[in-house]
């Protein structure tokens, strides 16, 4: 049987990661050091022969016993209250924690995709963003942290690609939602479910008429495992392109919520929030021949129901 090392397996993405893998015939190792990631995402892998769980940093060095044919590096603070409450942190994993896998990846002779993000691009000066795009970034910003480590961390991939020859997959991940997301972590999808559930202000900041794209996590795994299987080494968006407003998509969660008690409560921009955030998946499409198939419908019910689940009503 083949083995994958999925770093930040007890994350939202990493744990849905892991459970494909698993159906699809791997042995996978989990790894994370529960710094954002949660045991309650994968606690149901415990039982199977077919996983294994290292509590572990990936900014310190890494050693997996036994051969891999796969290394997906998902570990990363990953929301805007993670990363500026541990911006330390949020650059040591992307970039010491990259240079270290990379390394494993080369002895173990594995091949390695590591998660970039639509961050990358920064606040766009191009819509929707394609591949190409070199970004609007501030460096020095408040999310300049998560940006640059993620930056730097796709700069040192195609590094060792180029340099020693490494099988490198590098997707670039945008807004993406699902079961397992964190109640309190700050984006704006469990932050509308948790204050409408709780009947509180649902918090749109500015004029809520910047927009973003919102992906379900199925048609991300599904694009992420197409990706680590091709034959393709550069930069790869996987994302949703419907693209909508915050005060919109706000809307929306009051409706499918259906609490008298919630509103929308307007707030202060933050310092460099994106504008507008949307895929351009054309590569995706022809290289992956991969494209999203649930739409917000049915990906925003399916993932009140997980909300319910875990939000206390109010």
């Amino acid at each position: 049987m083949k083995r994958v090392l999925i770093t930040g397996a007890a994350g939202f993405i990493g744990s849905h990661l892991s459970d494909r893998f698993i159906r699809e015939g791997y042995l996978v190792i989990g790894m994370d050091n529960l710094l954002t990631g949660s045991l309650d995402n994968i606690e149901h892998l415990f039982k199977l022969k077919e996983f294994d769980f290292y509590h572990h940093d990936v900014s310190k060095f890494v050693h997996v016993p036994g051969h891999l044919d796969y290394i997906l590096h998902f570990a990363s603070p990953a929301s805007p209250i993670d990363y500026l409450q541990m911006p330390i942190q949020t650059l040591k994993v992307g970039s010491l924690g990259t240079h270290n896998l990379l390394g494993l990846a080369k002895e173990k002779k594995a091949r390695i995709l590591i998660a970039s993000t639509s961050e990358v691009y920064g606040d766009p000066l191009e819509h929707p963003q394609k591949e190409t795009y070199w970004g609007n970034v501030n460096p020095i910003g408040p999310r300049g942290v998560y940006d640059e480590a993620k930056r730097f961390q796709e700069a040192i991939t195609m590094a060792y690609h180029t340099y020693h020859g490494l099988e490198t997959r590098i997707v670039r991940i945008f807004n993406t939602y699902g079961p397992r997301m964190r109640v309190n972590d700050g984006r704006v999808l469990p932050a509308f479910f948790s204050q409408a559930i709780r009947g509180e202000g649902l918090t749109v900041f500015g004029d809520g008429e910047q927009t973003r794209s919102f992906c379900y996590v199925d048609d991300l795994v599904e694009g992420i495992y197409r990706l680590l299987l091709s034959d393709y080494n550069q930069p790869v968006n996987i994302g949703n392109p419907a693209e909508i407003t915050i005060m919109d998509f706000a809307r929306e969660i009051l409706r499918l919520v259906d609490n008298p008690k919630a509103f929308i409560d307007y707030r202060p921009l933050p310092v460099d929030d994106p504008k507008q955030r949307q895929p351009d998946i054309t590569v995706a499409r022809k290289v992956l021949d991969w494209e999203p198939r649930i739409d917000r419908v049915e990906g925003l019910a399916r993932t009140y129901e997980y909300f319910k689940t875990v939000v206390t009503p109010g």
